[in-house]
């Protein structure tokens, strides 16, 4: 049977075994996924063991998404410029290659899902870290009218800005540099509410008319999403469809079919207690 996992530290709380197994059901694929937590100083080795051994492809969430990136042989578009990889698998002349399908499950939930428009918008991503670095080049491509990136520390958001060449507006900015101003939507890739905090963002950001999304979620609203509601937002989106929308764009990368993301979504939505 063809064998799949996903990478991480520590990953026990992934959803990917349970979204892959409805894929596989859905497109009739006979496959397995597991979940396999790997030891900090021993990520390459796990990986080159798991595909000299036969395995197929590989998810990968934190905190390897980088040293991902740095042992693949071939990378993506989309995961050369984010200098981060989550979908690993081996082409035909046996080269390791990595995608980050992260920003194309982001940019389909907004989209698709919501029928939410980007293009021309005045985006805010909270956060310089990994997770906006994964999205931003997706972002970017579907033509936002400007991009600020927040973070406590400016300088890692004047980096991240440094490393893309773009007509797009794209700027750094820290908390203090918001006062006056609102955004049509608001993207938190912060992983705070994790731990039940809000990055410090002025509620004076949100106008009725904006959309804000957080890329993590979780039983009921997550902190920043009822904060956005509290504000006023039009939208208060979590990450449940971005979860779902980039494992089938990793699926579609291996399998070569494309599984209905829909009653995927409902299904996790119904199980997490989570609303959109």
């Amino acid at each position: 049977m063809d064998r799949y996992a996903v990478f991480g530290n520590p990953v026990k709380h992934s959803r990917s075994p349970w979204i892959h197994a409805r894929f596989a059901q859905q497109t009739g694929q006979i496959l397995t996924y597991t979940a396999e937590e790997i030891p900090l100083d021993q990520f390459d080795t796990h990986v080159l063991e798991f595909f000299s051994s036969g395995g197929f492809g590989l998810n990968i969430t934190v905190p390897f998404k980088e040293k991902a990136w740095a042992l693949c042989d071939v990378h993506s578009a989309f995961a050369a410029k984010a200098g981060a990889v989550n979908t690993l698998l081996r082409n035909s002349d046996g080269r390791l290659c990595g995608d980050n399908t992260d920003g194309i499950g982001l940019l389909r939930d907004i989209t698709r899902n919501h029928q939410g428009v980007v293009v021309g918008k005045s985006v805010l991503l909270i956060g310089a870290g990994g997770a906006v670095r994964g999205v931003l080049p997706s972002l970017l491509a579907e033509s936002p009218g400007s991009i600020t990136i927040v973070n406590r520390t400016v300088a890692r958001a004047q980096d991240l800005v440094s490393q893309f060449d773009t007509q797009i507006e794209l700027k750094p900015a820290g908390y203090d540099d918001l006062a006056g101003r609102t955004f049509d939507l608001i993207i938190n890739g912060t992983s705070a509410g994790l731990q039940g905090d809000l990055p410090p963002v002025p509620r004076s950001i949100v106008s009725t008319d904006t959309w804000c999304y957080d890329m993590v979620y979780g039983r009921g609203d997550t902190v920043f999403q009822a904060w956005a509601r509290q504000c006023g937002a039009a939208k208060a989106l979590d990450g449940v469809g971005m979860l779902v929308e980039q494992a089938a764009q990793s699926f579609f990368l291996w399998r070569g079919v494309r599984p209905d993301t829909v009653p995927v979504i409902a299904a996790l939505r119904q199980e997490l207690g989570s609303q959109i």
